[in-house]
């Protein structure tokens, strides 16, 4: 399919389906009624040319087949299809033209849904993606992604979820698990938890289009700076791997190849909302960034600066990788002598070696500063266990290279 008609049928995607959940409050059967209008526009559009109005006619082709799905349910939905009959043969409302897609965002991050279920459903909803798309990003089979959804789909219907933006507490909540969702989807793209590539590009960029959306539908400071750190941390994607698709470190990478234009934005977000109130973990995370998208040259990363807002960060957010975070900043800005101490009291106090979500990244951290303290023997053992515990194939090598070297 051309990548244009693809792009069009991906924005689309949600406002036909927020339409269709609106008008019939089914969002299981929506979803595959919007699934279908898209295959149906995927097979006509490129023979019979893009209609004038492309929303219209995916709206009235999923509304038809709402009507052949209720259809076949019992007698209980006859009305839902009366509706649905009587609006395919309306003209298209003000409201079918209207932005569903951050109300849409807020169903799939309802509070009945696991975070699993949110990321999943999100992706597939509002992102445009497929099962198999979505399955292979999380290194599970197509069949297990399917099911998860389908379960999250029947998860929001007994909930008596409805497509209705929340009233001003919910809001706030329901932006907060919008945010943490589209953070998730991002650090997936940008690192991959597992597989044969570093990052899955493709959910980067999805996650930032969606945060863009978040954004432009919500401009407070922490989408903002949920912005800004996508941005940032984006920009040096080109950098991330050379030639050979092997990781190259933030202290080796070639920095003239870092793309300044989303360094300026970034920047400029991060700085139009810094200040305006306490800031919150995205902004702050985006502050960090900030700080190294500015140095030119590695020596002049100001790592003191850095070390200051993991500490802002870990009163906030008092998680093991942030802990780490502190740890590298502190052994750059004052020394690996000062921070192995660091490290040892965090592992003792918090178990990271314990915790599957930090084990592989404290070796990892306690490797790089044996290495800075000239500890050859353990920082290289140190490298061989991170890279026995990490999944993605390309940290795996270079993990494994730095313990051969060493």
């Amino acid at each position: 399919m051309d990548v244009h008609l693809e792009d069009l049928l991906r924005r689309e995607a949600p406002q036909v389906l927020g339409a269709l959940v609106r008008r019939f409050g089914r969002f299981d059967v929506a979803e595959d009624a919007v699934q279908e209008a898209l295959l149906a526009a995927s097979r006509q559009w490129p023979e019979d040319g893009v209609p004038d109005n492309p929303r219209t006619w995916l709206i009235r082709v999923g509304y038809r087949r709402m009507v052949d799905l209720l259809r076949s349910e019992q007698a209980r939905h006859r009305r839902e299809i009366e509706v649905g009959v009587a609006e395919v043969l309306r003209p298209a409302t003000p409201a079918a033209q209207s932005d569903d897609s951050l109300t849409l965002l807020m169903l799939c991050c309802h509070p009945a849904l696991s975070e699993v279920s949110r990321v999943a459903l999100t992706l597939r909803a509002v992102g445009g993606l497929t099962t198999a798309e979505i399955a292979h990003a999380y290194g599970v089979t197509e069949t297990t992604m399917g099911t998860r959804i389908s379960r999250a789909k029947q998860t929001l219907q007994r909930a008596g979820a409805r497509f209705t933006p929340p009233d001003d507490d919910e809001r706030t909540e329901r932006l907060s698990a919008v945010r943490a969702v589209l953070y998730l989807i991002y650090n997936e793209g940008y690192t991959a938890s597992a597989g044969e590539t570093l990052g899955r590009l493709d959910l980067a960029d999805e996650a930032i289009r969606l945060t863009r959306l978040l954004h432009r539908s919500s401009p407070d400071p922490e989408s903002t700076g949920l912005l800004a750190l996508a941005l940032l941390t984006d920009s040096r994607r080109d950098a991330r791997t050379g030639a050979d698709q092997q990781l190259v470190p933030l202290s080796e990478q070639d920095r003239s190849v870092w793309d300044r234009g989303r360094i300026a934005e970034g920047t400029a977000l991060i700085d139009s909302v810094w200040g305006r109130s306490e800031p919150g973990p995205y902004q702050v995370q985006a502050a960090i960034a900030s700080v190294h998208a500015q140095a030119r040259t590695p020596e002049e990363t100001d790592w003191a600066q850095i070390a200051a807002l993991y500490l802002v960060l870990e009163q906030q957010t008092p998680t093991g990788l942030v802990r780490l975070g502190r740890v590298v900043a502190v052994a750059h800005a004052y020394g690996a002598v000062d921070a192995l101490p660091v490290l040892d009291e965090l592992d003792q106090r918090h178990r990271l070696t314990k915790d599957p979500l930090t084990k592989q990244r404290t070796h990892a951290v306690r490797a790089h500063l044996l290495e800075m303290v000239g500890d050859t023997r353990g920082a290289a053992q140190s490298y061989r266990t991170a890279a026995d515990l990490t999944g993605n194939a390309v940290e795996r090598a270079y993990l494994m290279r730095r313990a051969s070297r060493l």
